[in-house]
């Protein structure tokens, strides 16, 4: 039996996805818009454990767009948290930023770069920094865990500071490449 699992590099324990969270507190985000993904899963797990923030599970990343809308309307900022192969979903949805000038930051973990195993994620992880900037996403990329922090905190300043779309993408080289290893 085939199990997906993660290849880790030997600095992949580093304490990123902490310092995202600690991140997050001091932007006063207070909504937290997710599909569930392998890459995000510590970080969602102490967005959960944290009772001022409402984290919602996504049926498709496009509706955390909408939200993000939503919350900032209702006064809260939104962070959405997605894997690159759900850039695409969202395509259309990113103009109600432009239009409203609605701050949109999302973290993005990148498939289809580095050592990607999955031909299917090849084209969208080629396409989803050029595909996020053509739709006015101020873009940012992290591919150590020193350049995390520093990244996410300036996706977040540009966000609430230009009323736009930012992205940090977290890169395959700080996750680790994705395999299909054995049981």
């Amino acid at each position: 039996m085939q199990q997906d699992t993660i290849e880790q590099r030997p600095d992949a324990a580093a304490d990123w996805p902490d310092q995202i969270y600690d991140l997050l507190k001091l932007h006063n985000i207070r909504q937290v818009a997710l599909v569930p993904d392998a890459g995000h899963s510590r970080l969602i797990k102490r967005c959960i454990a944290d009772n001022t923030m409402k984290v919602v599970t996504l049926t498709t990343e496009e509706e955390g767009v909408a939200m993000m809308a939503g919350a900032w309307l209702g006064g809260d900022r939104s962070v959405l948290l997605m894997q690159s192969s759900g850039v695409g979903n969202c395509i259309n949805m990113l103009t109600l930023s432009s239009i409203h000038r609605t701050p949109m930051p999302m973290i993005v973990t990148m498939r289809g770069d580095f050592g990607e195993f999955n031909p299917a994620q090849i084209a969208m992880g080629n396409a989803t920094q050029a595909v996020l900037e053509a739709m006015g996403t101020l873009v940012k990329r992290a591919d150590t865990p020193e350049d995390v922090a520093p990244t996410v905190d300036a996706t977040l300043r540009m966000a609430f500071n230009t009323f736009r779309p930012t992205a940090t993408l977290l890169g395959q080289r700080l996750l680790g490449a994705k395999t299909f290893g054995k049981d």
